[in-house]
């Protein structure tokens, strides 16, 4: 089985997992085989939400775990460098649409990103031996100094969200309105190639303006995240160890 932490967006970058394991021994050992490591992981995603300033919601729980890893769709999860288009394809294809797209987004708020998931933006963005043009100068000059030139593969972090790296608000929107959205990813949703306006550009000036209507898409979305196309019944199994499938 080809491990899905193997793929190309999770390898160096997904962490955690000895959280994962510790809530995992504990449940195990108060009431074995009965919480699955999907419905962990849906109900630590909410908490780690809340806990950082975010938003609840109802988390819904029967989720059963996989006996097989998804390599090709991990190696397919939206890229920081994916375009605007390739975005709201791949979002829509899991019948997410463009508010819940936008809104998921926003989770960059909390967390940060290695340095040659932008470098491109910084000194050769598209090809074009000059940085991104929608960057913010100060932004720019910022970013260069822990991101040299000379090492396109730096693996150095930057916040997503430089003003509150660890909480959960709408301070990310307002980022990226002054051009200063970290990835590709995160500004391409207000700037288009050629300076236009991105269609989701009034989405992003709604949440800005909003943190009530960040927090409620946001929520929105998550509980339709995390409804596409869960193993219930007797699909999948328990396992005992979230690192492997169970054996005998």
């Amino acid at each position: 089985m080809q491990s899905e932490k193997n793929a190309l967006p999770n390898r160096g970058s997904a962490r955690g997992f000895e959280v994962v394991d510790g809530i995992k021994a504990a449940l195990e050992s108060a009431c074995p085989g009965v919480v699955s490591c999907a419905d962990i992981l849906a109900l630590a995603a909410e908490i780690s939400v809340e806990l950082s300033g975010g938003p609840n919601w109802n988390v819904f729980l029967g989720r059963r775990d996989g006996m097989t890893a998804n390599f090709d769709g991990a190696n397919n999860l939206p890229a920081p460098t994916d375009d605007l288009d390739l975005l709201r394809q791949k979002f829509s294809d899991f019948n997410l649409d463009d508010t819940d797209f936008v809104a998921l987004q926003g989770a960059h708020t909390i967390g940060r990103a290695q340095c040659r998931l932008f470098h491109d933006r910084l000194y050769n963005f598209s090809g074009s031996m000059q940085p991104d043009q929608t960057m913010d100068l100060a932004y720019l000059s910022e970013l260069r100094q822990s991101c040299p030139a000379s090492d396109s593969e730096s693996t150095a972090l930057s916040n997503l969200d430089p003003p509150t790296p660890d909480a959960f608000d709408n301070s990310y929107y307002g980022n990226i309105l002054c051009n200063r959205g970290l990835l590709q990813s995160d500004q391409g949703m207000l700037s288009a190639p050629g300076g236009a306006a991105a269609p989701t550009a009034p989405i992003v000036g709604r949440f800005a303006a909003s943190q009530a209507d960040f927090f409620q898409s946001f929520a929105t979305a998550m509980v339709k995240m995390g409804n596409i196309a869960p193993l219930t019944g007797s699909m999948g199994e328990i396992r005992r160890n979230c690192r492997v499938v169970n054996w005998g």
